[in-house]
């Protein structure tokens, strides 16, 4: 498989990037069909790639470069694209990006300010990105079957934001612990 298929991940990776502007232009269009296709596409291309990677020993530096930007891309584009509709509120979508900016900044930081810091996802990163998927999910499905769940949504809006918003303060507590780390071996 190795010596057939050796970017066979990236390949992958590299079309769900391509699928986040094009699942924003089929939310925006009224596609929600055609959207949730997409949506369900990337979805499995990442499990796909995650595996292949994983099994057959296919995982390269640029694949774990890639495959969370095609995640947050495919985030951004969904989160934006719903909020543009009027599907997913403003307020929703400014929290999902500011965590990512913040976690991106403070990675940064701790890079330029040589921190004691391992970039790596958290256990509460990876739940707070599940129940952000499963959130586009199920907008995305009420968009397609046409319903409005006013108490589902709120409740999941809240949920989604909860999570986001912990996940946020975990990665700022680690850059806090770094900075503090830092400050001590300099004093």
């Amino acid at each position: 498989m190795r010596r057939l298929f050796p970017n066979l991940p990236n390949i992958l990776t590299s079309l769900r990037l391509l699928m986040a502007p094009v699942l924003a232009v089929l939310v925006l269009g009224g596609h929600h069909r055609a959207a949730f296709g997409v949506f369900v596409f990337a979805g499995l291309s990442d499990a796909a790639d995650g595996y292949l990677a994983k099994r057959f020993d296919l995982g390269s530096a640029l694949g774990r470069i890639l495959d969370p930007a095609a995640d947050k891309l495919l985030m951004l584009a969904s989160f934006l694209a719903l909020s543009a509709v009027g599907a997913t509120p403003v307020w929703l979508t400014a929290l999902v990006i500011g965590r990512d900016v913040g976690i991106v900044a403070g990675a940064l930081s701790a890079w330029t300010l040589d921190l004691p810091l391992k970039v790596a996802p958290l256990p509460l990163g990876k739940i707070c990105t599940a129940l952000q998927i499963t959130y586009i999910a199920l907008i995305l499905l009420l968009l397609l079957a046409g319903r409005q769940m006013p108490d589902l949504v709120t409740a999941a809006e809240l949920i989604t934001a909860a999570i986001t918003l912990a996940s946020g303060l975990n990665y700022a507590a680690l850059w806090l612990r770094a900075l503090i780390v830092r400050a001590g071996r300099t004093a």
